[in-house]
């Protein structure tokens, strides 16, 4: 079974950055948000309540199929961001807007925990942390021309994100200062390289 990595944390801190320079450096399967050409993504960016549950289910389907394919080879893959982040921090955000109804909010709820007790939990979680005002800096240049989570959700996302990493037990958790302007990573590089190393030969 394949082993697997993901990356977390708030928007625009750099984890599909990190998650290519790993996947240059290691043979590794990847599985991305691929969110300019996911179906809902788009429709959501236009009409948020009307689109938000379909967005976060296919966002929920995505991922674990992700997984599994992983799951399903040898080595080690990774995500950047993932299922467990998609709801835990994006389904919970768009709960507390207002895009999700109570209801919509627990069919997500359950298809993660189905998902997730069909799938085993990541065997590392890379957590990129950085000031906000240097995540906000790094969101507003990042440039992508579609954008869900806007500068005045940051703080709001971090604050899920920190929440939800309190909580979790089953995966371990490498904590990775992402404030340096460098995307490269150079200097956390070799210690990440090391850990996923270490996952092959386990």
């Amino acid at each position: 079974m394949g082993k697997l990595v993901t990356v977390v944390g708030n928007a625009g801190v750099g984890k599909t950055t990190l998650t290519e320079q790993l996947c240059g450096a290691l043979p590794l399967m990847h599985g991305l948000e691929q969110h300019a050409s996911r179906p809902f993504q788009q429709l959501f960016a236009v009409d948020r309540t009307r689109y938000a549950l379909a967005n976060q289910i296919d966002y929920l389907l995505l991922r674990a199929e992700q997984e599994a394919a992983i799951r399903q080879r040898t080595g080690v893959g990774m995500q950047d961001g993932g299922l467990d982040e998609d709801f835990y921090i994006f389904t919970r955000f768009f709960y507390q807007q207002g895009y999700l109804s109570a209801d919509e909010f627990q069919l997500c709820q359950r298809m993660h925990g189905l998902l997730r007790h069909t799938l085993p939990p990541p065997d590392l979680v890379i957590y990129l942390t950085a000031p906000l005002d240097v995540v906000i800096e790094r969101h507003r240049r990042r440039g992508r021309t579609l954008e869900i989570a806007a500068v005045g959700d940051l703080a709001t996302l971090d604050f899920l994100c920190q929440a939800w990493l309190r909580r979790l037990d089953r995966s371990p958790v490498i904590t990775v200062d992402a404030s340096a302007d460098d995307p490269t990573f150079a200097a956390q590089m070799p210690r990440l390289v090391a850990a996923i190393q270490s996952l092959f030969e386990s």
